[in-house]
């Protein structure tokens, strides 16, 4: 191919992950371009946070753990942490000359001749030895089936498509899921709405107490423990449950955070329950998370029967050359720096061992 460049490594994606991973690479001695390219397809620095809705200020954001070599400091808690993230990530990516391009949409990863990966994007084909596969989860939101949902005649919307809750003054909000961002969603909306309504497939887990290192290393486990078998991830949120804080403890006592069970079925005016029961509603908005983005890996049949990709650690367990970062165990910010360092250790080990093939 004609317009195929080659590099050692790929990197895909430029949110938290990919960042991490393009520094360790950095660190290790490989030379952007040269040795290794960052491949975004989103138009801007941020990752997926350039996405989030204004009304989430930065000092709204949980756990969000600074890039490795540079801190972030001195942001303003009341700034949209959209702006106040993707700042930092700019100033990250120019201080240690990432040189990530952007955009640039990944199609497809396939194999290649001489043991060689071949990177199929909008911008041409790169050939490598190895890849760090950093595209997260934003692009593929989760939106569950239910009977009748495509006769509902109001607005149904989801959590990538939030737009803050001035939107739906005066109108009638169911909101489905039962995780960080349904709460933040129904806290947020209950002052302008006309009414709110919280339904969720479980029960909601609220944690009291801190969450410290122990609780969170238990998490991770668990969520580590499905990719080794093969199984979809879930998030670490997942499994931690709902926080109670002041602004829970006060949702739950005004009733906003009265949950109710799962409808069975909407309507065109709103949602039933098997027992009669109708909730009127003007808005659907499903806060039902995000699966990751990984279909453009499909080509390496690295997926088990149960439908994810089996790690040991951040490698595909079926091809050395594949790691996954910000995938998983990975998922959150902190875990996020770790995998990078990780993926580039491993990476590094292969390349030495492993001469490419004629």
């Amino acid at each position: 191919m004609n317009n195929t460049r080659e590099v050692e490594v790929v990197v895909t994606g430029a949110g938290q992950a990919g960042l991490a991973g393009a520094y360790h690479l950095r660190r290790a001695g490989f030379e952007p371009d040269r040795d290794f390219v960052v491949l975004d397809h989103s138009p801007g620095p941020g990752g997926a946070w350039q996405f989030r809705w204004p009304s989430l200020t930065y000092g709204k954001v949980h756990g969000m753990h600074a890039l490795p070599g540079m801190e972030l400091t001195d942001a303003d808690p009341a700034r949209p942490s959209a702006e106040v993230i993707s700042d930092y990530f700019d100033r990250y990516e120019r201080t240690f000359d990432l040189r990530v391009r952007r955009p640039v949409d990944v199609r497809a990863v396939r194999e290649g001749p001489g043991g060689r990966l071949l990177v199929e994007t909008s911008e041409g084909v790169w050939s490598t030895r190895a890849l760090i596969n950093a595209t997260g989860t934003w692009d593929r939101p989760f939106w569950p089936r239910y009977p009748g949902q495509e006769t509902f005649r109001g607005r149904q919307l989801h959590t990538a498509q939030y737009p803050g809750p001035e939107a739906f003054a005066g109108q009638r909000v169911v909101v489905v899921g039962g995780g960080a961002s349904g709460t933040q969603h129904l806290l947020e909306i209950a002052p302008y709405a006309a009414a709110t309504t919280w339904v969720t497939r479980r029960p909601p887990v609220f944690r009291e107490g801190p969450f410290d290192e122990n609780a969170g290393r238990a998490a991770v486990a668990l969520v580590e423990e499905r990719v080794r078998q093969g199984l979809p991830p879930r998030s670490v949120v997942s499994v931690t449950g709902l926080p109670l804080n002041d602004a829970i403890r006060r949702g739950i006592e005004d009733g906003v955070l009265d949950r109710q069970p799962m409808f069975d079925r909407i309507t065109p005016t709103g949602v039933d329950w098997k027992d009669g029961r109708h909730v009127d509603a003007d808005v659907i908005l499903w806060a039902t998370g995000f699966r990751a983005a990984i279909d453009h890996l499909t080509p390496l049949r690295l997926r088990e029967p149960g439908g994810g990709i089996r790690l040991e650690g951040t490698r595909a367990a079926a091809d050395p050359r594949i790691h996954l970062v910000g995938y998983g165990p990975s998922a959150s910010t902190i875990g996020a720096n770790r995998a990078g360092r990780a993926a580039v250790r491993d990476i590094r080990r292969l390349l030495a061992q492993e001469p490419v093939a004629a």
